[in-house]
């Protein structure tokens, strides 16, 4: 954990090695040198289970085995094996509030009242239901209406809810048997899949298990007894919560969780796109974009709140991006990305590379809906694996029977352009892990003080590590106009990685869209001074 560096898979969408246009297990395996190479530590595959797929694998109708698509249960195990003689972990999808409607549980739970999964779903009788969403839920088959997550077509697991309604004679408590024996097979399908060689679970929407407002205290000790399981029984896995609130989630057990673009606001202030809606308010302006009117305090401020209630008890991770929202790219230039690069991988916590960010694939606007993308169909398009080659390289299938269009530019970026290209993306990419895996001071775990973090100014200039782990300083101008910070620490620092930078004395100068990193012999004195250049 303390050196992770993960790589996020969107399985379908990764490297088809059957010509039938989709992304398979097999095809991963064949790339997973290239993995190694970028200096990653572990994967995370999005679901990869059978499913009738109306929400991409989200709708899973048999957790225990793989679909078709993607391959078999060998080839998963292959998977397993084939990583770890790299030295990669592989951490599968868990959707641990739903399945499909076409599960086997539900299919016999919706058409037998006193099948022995009745219990594990949550039905209403006449009192008719909305998906998150605000679609109808149609009744079951025996005229029953139930209660769904996202979709409709996703009928939830009881977990029981925290303040149950005595009218309701469907919401029952969280210690309830029936909620209880769902724990329990959560739990089976989590060492079905650990037992196999996978090394831990990303959990969707890990927050939402139990229903009905109020604090967290009952959900937190839920995944509390999941922790204190894999402590005792698989200790070297991990659970990565997709919870969008560190503070609870790392409470509730999880090693990791993620700051994204809902919940706290953090992330979107940072890397959103301009005029997005955060709570009740538009947000006109963030960090990284070139207008530079982003204010750092907005990300800082709520960032340092979760950061110092978790540090040394789990990690925060500021992905790259994620199949849910749209890539970094997206109104961005390369150059851009690689300021941002620099700070997501030098910032503490647990660095999450979405797949192609690496080669800065486009966010592939104007296309139509797949699998229940809904508006994020531009992000989940094809790896970019060859220039020149059928489909860039992805898959041999005719370009109508593709998952999803390839990015048709001419100057799409590939993974075979870059490497032959040192200047590249991808080569910084694999610089800045390089460097983070190198020196303690830039790990996981190693102190993080910010430097020079005003309202409304620019750059943005923190400290990592301590005397014994090594010390650096990353300054960070992802604004168009060019800026000068006063560093009294910066005489004898020395250069590792900097774009677009000079230094004279105790000032650094930065040009419009730059960075700097550097490595400090000695502790920093005094406080730091910046005027607009």
């Amino acid at each position: 954990m303390h050196q992770a560096v993960f790589y996020q898979v969107y399985p379908q969408s990764f490297a088809d090695s059957n010509g039938d246009g989709i992304g398979d297990l097999p095809g991963l395996i064949s790339k997973l040198p290239y993995l190694k190479s970028l200096g990653v530590t572990a994967l995370w595959l999005n679901p990869i289970f059978e499913s009738p797929f109306g929400d991409a694998g989200y709708d899973i109708s048999d957790f225990r085995k793989v679909a078709a698509r993607y391959g078999t249960n060998e080839d998963a195990i292959r998977l397993f094996q084939e990583a770890h003689k790299l030295g990669l972990k592989v951490v599968l999808d868990l959707v641990a509030g739903h399945t499909s409607d076409e599960h086997p549980w539900f299919q016999s739970a919706a058409s037998d009242p006193k099948s022995p999964y009745r219990e594990h779903y949550i039905f209403t009788g006449d009192e008719p239901q909305q998906s998150m969403f605000g679609d109808s839920i149609p009744r079951t088959a025996q005229g029953e209406h139930f209660v769904a997550n996202f979709l409709p077509f996703q009928p939830a697991l009881r977990y029981g809810y925290k303040h149950p309604d005595p009218s309701k004679p469907w919401q029952l408590p969280p210690e309830h048997p029936a909620c209880l024996a769902v724990r329990v097979e959560l739990r089976d399908i989590m060492k079905f899949w650990l037992d196999l060689g996978c090394d831990g679970f990303r959990v969707d929407m890990a927050a939402s298990l139990i229903r009905g407002p109020g604090d967290n205290t009952i959900l937190a000790r839920l995944w509390q007894g999941f922790r204190s399981w894999f402590d005792r029984d698989y200790p070297e896995a991990v659970l990565v919560a997709e919870w969008g609130n560190p503070i609870e989630a790392i409470n509730a057990g999880f090693h990791i969780d993620f700051l994204l673009h809902f919940g706290e606001p953090a992330y979107t202030h940072l890397v959103g796109s301009p005029n997005e809606i955060i709570g009740n308010r538009r947000v006109p302006h963030v960090f990284f974009e070139r207008s530079g009117e982003g204010d750092i305090r907005l990300f800082l401020d709520n960032y340092l709140k979760h950061y110092s209630a978790t540090v040394g008890r789990g990690y925060i991770s500021l992905p790259t991006g994620n199949h849910d929202f749209q890539r970094p790219r997206r109104g961005r230039d390369l150059a851009d990305l690689r300021v941002l690069y620099a700070m997501l991988f030098t910032m503490p916590g647990t660095p999450f590379l979405y797949y192609g960010d690496e080669i800065g694939m486009r966010n592939i606007d104007g296309l139509p809906e797949k699998e229940g993308s809904m508006w994020r169909t531009g992000n989940r398009t094809p790896m970019q694996w060859e220039h020149g080659a059928p489909n860039l390289g992805f898959s041999t299938a005719p370009k109508k029977r593709l998952y999803l269009p390839v990015d048709p530019a001419k100057d799409a970026p590939t993974v075979s352009k870059q490497l032959a290209d040192k200047a590249s993306l991808l080569h910084l990419t694999r610089s800045l892990i390089a460097l983070r895996r190198k020196h303690p001071g830039l790990g996981n775990d190693a102190e993080f003080r910010p430097v020079f973090a005003q309202s409304g100014r620019y750059p943005f200039v923190y400290e990592r590590g301590t005397a014994a782990t090594g010390r650096f300083l990353i300054a960070i101008n992802p604004a168009a106009a060019p800026c000068v910070v006063d560093l009294p620490a910066l005489g004898q620092a020395r250069v590792l990685l900097a774009e677009g930078t000079k230094r004279a004395g105790t000032k650094l100068t930065l040009a419009g869209v730059s960075f700097a990193i550097f490595s400090l012999p000695e502790p920093a004195r005094g406080r730091a001074v910046s005027r607009a250049s």
